[in-house]
């Protein structure tokens, strides 16, 4: 596409630059947690007879999250936590050790793109600058990023350690603004309410897999809220923008 017509995409459209999310919306990442939940499970079978194990897992992630944040290692020790806890501290230690090593392969799985991630940020940066806006593990989003491909594609990376109307204000603030932003991603929590709020336009890209402690409810008929099957459709959405 000629730099004229970037140009004229732009000034044709409300939206003069657009976030994406990372996790679940342009790579995997919630199956590798539910796989190693599996296996929780599984090493903690021969030592407890807790009915929803599951619950108590994430009772430990909701309690955890202001002490150690968003991602994989804050997962492990509530893993830790809740092995602790369901069977009086008297899980062997062999288990404690498998669970580690569990996170540490959870921490080396490769990236895994999504389909069309590649083609919708391009898309995306015929309307302005493209930024990638995550939450999580700093040094393991970055190496997320590096080992993506995707990195050199945006104008701006942003790891946070929450996403709310603040931040996404802050940020977009450097570009013109909330009110001719746009963030896209898989968290209707994170992605798409707190940009709403912000007076940005959010986008809703589900993903197959959904981690409950990101749901929330959709804000259906408002003017700034659109939802994708899949980021195939992202160019048709822009375009029908303008």
């Amino acid at each position: 596409m000629s730099d004229m017509n970037r140009h004229s995409k732009a000034r044709s459209s409300p939206v003069k630059c657009i976030g994406f999310d990372a996790d679940d919306t342009l790579w995997h990442n919630e199956r590798f947690f539910k796989l190693t939940q599996e296996r929780f499970a599984d090493l903690l079978a021969p030592h407890t007879d807790t009915p929803d194990l599951d619950a108590v897992l994430m009772a430990a992630e909701r309690r955890n999250l202001g002490h150690y944040g968003f991602g994989i290692k804050g997962f492990v020790l509530s893993m830790i936590e809740t092995a602790l806890e369901v069977t009086d501290n008297r899980v062997p230690g062999h288990v404690i050790a498998d669970l580690i090593a569990t996170g540490q392969d959870m921490l080396q799985h490769p990236i895994d793109l999504l389909p069309y991630a590649a083609e919708a940020v391009q898309a995306a940066k015929s309307y302005g600058p493209v930024l990638l806006i995550t939450k999580g593990d700093l040094l393991h989003q970055e190496q997320k990023v590096a080992q993506s491909g995707l990195g050199d594609m945006f104008d701006g990376v942003e790891i946070v350690s929450d996403k709310h109307p603040q931040v996404y204000t802050r940020i977009f603030d450097r570009f013109g603004g909330a009110q001719t932003g746009m963030m896209i991603g898989n968290s209707m929590k994170s992605d798409v309410r707190p940009m709403i709020d912000a007076g940005g336009y959010g986008v809703f890209v589900p993903h197959d897999l959904a981690w409950a402690l990101e749901a929330a409810e959709a804000p259906v008929g408002h003017p700034r809220f659109g939802e994708l099957p899949d980021l195939g459709a992202l160019p048709d959405f822009l375009s029908a923008l303008r």
